[in-house]
């Protein structure tokens, strides 16, 4: 192996049921260098991640991973920490009620006579790590009341405190406020001089231009190129990341002829108090009688927060601007009160936000609508049964029973649950977040059937989606948002893939 290679992974193919999640994957990455990998959603960068960290263990994927030299089979995520390869997940996993010094070695405590925590040295050497990583913050301070910025600083002192070699950041900045994320970008040019190797999964070409050395793309699984520093260039990579012609997967519909304004947000502000930041910043959009409009953006772009905002906010933002619905401004203070006004939400995470999934189909159907099956505060069984049936039969939910639990059900199945719970609630206008997120080809069909279908009939629907295909495949009009901020506007006939990732990657 060549000296200058501090990782290969050769040909690693990782299969999951009915996907091929990487397929024949080849990187490598040299010391010292920050390396990113880049690609859509999807592209299988975080499972990459995951195979060579060892979250995805030895035995369970295909290929060679060679570190330092050597072949290397990790069965689990403390032997490659124990080799020096420690990865950052998105989602940070500080203990958020122990103090900061506590999370900086929990899971490799500083011990003496070889079974006692010598808190002593563990502060000590915490105020070390952290001072190195440019945190100054007071040590007996529990990690959750931190904002994310701070927290993902102890996450990479905790790294250093492992003696890292190759330090691995999914999507570091993310969660992250313009300041915070130059912080973290300097401080990894610092930890590069230190002799540290890092591979960062980013969707923000400005980053991978700022401080990349190289980078690999992946699309659908496949590597399909690496690119050192002199031959990184942001029109490059996007062909790169998308180019593929959208396959003939969208079932055909009438072209939109026009319809009258159903939806309208007004500079739409919405201020996240716990970020301390705007995650959606003077939004315009408008959605027309029939019309299926698409919000396209990487993610942490805001495009869910967006959907929120109009959806009763139930994250309780602070807005500020105008939404009008069907010509009148309307204060959607809660979810009921969007439904009321006629609005549906489709969440992007159906079986933590959107399903009740040890309850039935029956039940689940029914719930966003409970006073068409009650009279008096009392349910009506059988018409509860009645309507389930029908949107079995509509939806075409594939299960022996409408009393089958939704957990038992398909990925794909439990989303036309999802839809038919929505649709129960007889909307006008439908947000779909993600619509066919984690399901088949042929149930992605199947959904983008029924969105033809409801158009066809008048509903008003805006897709959120983080697939480029689907959003050209679907589309009227499309809106991208960039950091919160709403950055182009297409129509359908002058969208490209190139066009909207460019104008999501400011």
């Amino acid at each position: 192996m060549d000296n200058d290679n501090i990782l290969v992974m050769k040909s690693i193919t990782k299969l999951f049921p009915g996907v091929r999640a990487l397929d024949e994957v080849n990187i490598h990455v040299k010391r010292g260098e920050i390396h990113f990998i880049v690609g859509e959603n999807g592209a299988g960068k975080s499972t990459l991640m995951k195979v060579l960290s060892g979250i995805y263990p030895n035995g369970s994927f295909d290929g060679d991973i060679l570190f330092d030299g050597r072949i290397k089979h990790f069965h689990g995520i403390k032997d490659s920490v124990s080799d020096g390869i420690v990865i950052i997940n998105q989602e940070l996993a500080l203990f958020p009620d122990l103090t900061v010094y506590e999370n900086v070695f929990v899971g490799h405590e500083v011990v003496k006579l070889g079974k006692i925590v010598d808190w002593s040295k563990t502060k000590e050497l915490s105020k070390k790590y952290l001072d190195m990583v440019g945190l100054d913050v007071d040590i007996y301070r529990l990690a959750g009341s931190l904002g994310v910025g701070k927290q993902q600083l102890i996450e990479i002192a905790k790294a250093l405190s492992q003696n890292v070699k190759l330090l691995i950041l999914d999507e570091p900045t993310a969660a992250l406020n313009e300041n915070d994320s130059a912080n973290l970008l300097q401080l990894l040019v610092e930890l590069k001089k230190e002799g540290i190797t890092s591979i960062m999964i980013s969707h923000k070409l400005k980053e991978v231009e700022a401080i990349a050395d190289s980078l690999t793309v992946l699309r659908d699984g496949k590597t399909i190129i690496r690119m050192d520093r002199k031959d990184i260039n942001e029109q490059e990579i996007i062909k790169n990341m998308v180019g593929r012609e959208i396959e003939d997967i969208f079932p055909k519909r009438p072209v939109y002829k026009g319809g009258e304004v159903v939806l309208e947000t007004v500079h739409l502000n919405s201020f996240d108090t716990d970020l301390n930041r705007y995650i959606v910043s003077d939004a315009n959009i408008k959605l027309h009688k029939g019309e299926v409009v698409g919000i396209s953006g990487l993610m942490g772009a805001g495009r869910t927060e967006l959907a929120h905002s109009i959806f009763g906010n139930p994250k309780n933002y602070k807005i500020s601007g105008k939404i009008i619905a069907f010509n009148k401004a309307v204060n959607l203070t809660s979810p009921k009160a969007a439904i009321d006004q006629g609005i549906a939400y489709v969440s992007e995470d159906r079986k933590k936000d959107g399903l009740i999934l040890l309850e039935t189909i029956s039940q689940n159907i029914c719930i966003a609508n409970l006073k068409k099956i009650s009279k008096f505060g009392i349910l009506n069984f059988f018409k509860q049964n009645t309507y389930a049936e029908k949107y079995v039969r509509d939806i075409d939910i594939r299960t022996p029973s409408i009393l089958q639990q939704v957990k038992n059900l398909s990925g794909g199945n439990q989303q036309k649950v999802q839809v038919s719970k929505w649709l129960f609630s007889e909307p006008k206008i439908l947000i779909l977040d993600e619509p066919t997120r984690g399901i088949d080809v042929g149930a992605k069909y199947e959904i983008y059937t029924i969105i033809n279908n409801l158009v066809a009939k008048g509903m008003s629907i805006l897709i959120i989606s983080s697939e480029l295909p689907e959003i050209l495949g679907m589309c009227d009009r499309i809106y991208v948002i960039a950091e919160g901020i709403q950055t182009a506007e297409f129509d359908i006939k002058d969208a490209t893939a190139e066009k909207i990732m460019e104008s999501a990657t400011i």
